[in-house]
């Protein structure tokens, strides 16, 4: 069965490949009467589209969003939205040369294994361009959430080597202030070098990525197979790239003893129990206890190198490849509204599914 759908109650389908006509995306459950601001959502693609700094890709693509169905007078109608992104600047002769060859570390050969063709101009549907409609999906649920005054925030923990630790001052005014959308000028700056020499390098980097989603309702997650942690762990390792998930804690929680770990309870104003620590990540039981969700994302370094590598053809003969075409040095940087925006879809899913699809 096709795994182009996410979501079950506010769920996504997206559509279309890297060197398309288009690519887009159609939401259906999202609740009537909710407003759309469809600059809010063209601001989410421009956090995330192509060409934006020297340490990304040089492909151009405005990825200007239209509304095709479900949005009447400013207003969703309650039935599906469909979102419209097209493609401007392909260039499929750019990856003329890898008809016949598997890229190291790509789906070229898992896709032609699985389907008996693949779709070599960028990658097609393997490609991280259809995260755009990801994108678009996850303004509209950014907006549903914001109703009820949840937000998330996620910025650059780490490239490479570098990265912040817990004595680095940490602002969020700043993530949007630089290359990297790191929240320390800094780090932010050592980062960009490193990027930088990378790409001279003809390599590329990896890191990780850390998402804080703040005043999210107690009650979300729906035990015991679409736990609230289960279902973003998916959420983000079904992001083209991504190699590891962590929540709360994570894996330094196998090195602590349960009186460290335990989240003790407290009550400090006598109307609103809260937690003294957060090591659960804000998710207890797999569903959400009030407290912020802190989660942690990494992030392979990019497959496609300009170092002479060697692979083989589909034949099975071995050949050497320098990679040519259009691409990050780091994905890191733009994959931080994917990041945010599957989050959103997962939180959006979870709401519909404990508050019924009713109009707001």
């Amino acid at each position: 069965m096709a795994g182009n759908t996410f979501g079950q109650a506010f769920r996504i389908t997206t559509f279309g490949e890297s060197h398309g006509p288009a690519i887009g995306v159609v939401i259906d459950g999202c609740p009537p009467n909710l407003p759309i601001d469809i600059a809010k959502v063209q601001a989410e693609l421009d956090r995330r589209k192509p060409g934006q700094s020297a340490i990304t890709t040089p492909r151009t693509e405005s990825d200007q969003v239209e509304i095709l169905s479900g949005v009447f007078e400013g207003l969703s109608t309650g039935h599906p939205i469909t979102l419209l992104i097209r493609n401007t600047n392909q260039i499929p002769k750019d990856y003329s040369h890898l008809k016949d060859i598997y890229r190291p570390s790509h789906a070229d050969y898992t896709y032609q294994q699985k389907y008996g063709i693949r779709d070599y101009r960028g990658g097609g549907r393997a490609s991280a361009r259809e995260t755009a409609a990801r994108v678009a999906a996850g303004a509209i649920a950014k907006q549903l959430l914001a109703e009820y005054g949840v937000k998330i925030t996620a910025f650059t923990q780490q490239i490479g080597n570098i990265g912040l630790s817990p004595s680095h001052t940490v602002d969020f005014k700043q993530i949007e202030g630089n290359l990297v959308r790191c929240p320390n000028a800094e780090i932010a700056a050592e980062m960009v070098n490193a990027i930088e020499q990378a790409k001279a390098d003809k390599d590329s980097l990896g890191g990780v990525i850390k998402c804080l989603i703040e005043n999210v309702p107690v009650g979300l997650g729906e035990p015991v197979f679409d736990k609230l942690e289960a279902d973003l762990a998916k959420a983000m390792m079904s992001i083209q790239a991504t190699k590891g998930f962590e929540i709360g804690s994570g894996f330094s929680a196998a090195s602590m003893k349960g009186s460290e770990h335990n989240d003790s309870f407290i009550n400090p104003n006598g109307d609103s129990i809260s937690t003294s620590t957060n090591h659960s990540g804000g998710i207890q039981g797999g569903i959400s206890n009030g407290e912020p969700i802190e989660m942690r994302i990494a992030f392979k370094p990019v497959a496609t190198i300009g170092k002479e590598q060697e692979t083989v053809d589909k034949d099975g003969n071995a050949v050497k490849l320098e990679a040519k075409g259009r691409h990050d040095p780091c994905v890191v940087p733009r994959a931080i509204p994917i990041v945010e925006a599957m989050a959103a879809l997962v939180l959006a899913d979870h709401w519909v599914r404990y508050n019924g699809n009713r109009p707001l």
